[in-house]
């Protein structure tokens, strides 16, 4: 075997391979898009249209806040807690309640 013959079955290889694993990331990227899906259609039906219109807001400007808000209004649908549907007002208050409170420093000269 010449080396140039190795040089392409090697280049063939690294290709396929480059190839797989594009594939497995597509069907990953995929199956989370369809997950995200589901819970949503879940979610949205707890949504008044004021707080679905604030929720599409903040998926287009911040979509990993998106989900996580979605997941907690469906862990607390599963759970129950849920009486009626989440308004504008209470849908903020579930976006407070996920930011994680700042420490403020202060800075003091000596």
């Amino acid at each position: 075997m010449s080396l140039d013959e190795i040089k392409k079955r090697r280049l063939e290889e690294l290709q396929n391979r480059n190839i797989e694993q594009s594939q497995k990331q597509l069907q990953e990227e995929i199956k989370l898009q369809q997950q995200i899906d589901f819970l949503e259609s879940l979610g949205k039906q707890y949504l008044t249209k004021e707080a679905l219109q604030r929720y599409g807001n903040l998926r287009v400007a911040y979509p990993e806040k998106a989900i996580h808000v979605m997941t907690l209004i469906v862990q607390l649908s599963q759970s129950r807690q849920l009486n009626e549907k989440i308004d504008d007002i209470k849908f903020k208050e579930l976006l407070r309640q996920l930011d994680a409170p700042k420490k403020e420093f202060k800075l003091r000269r000596v």
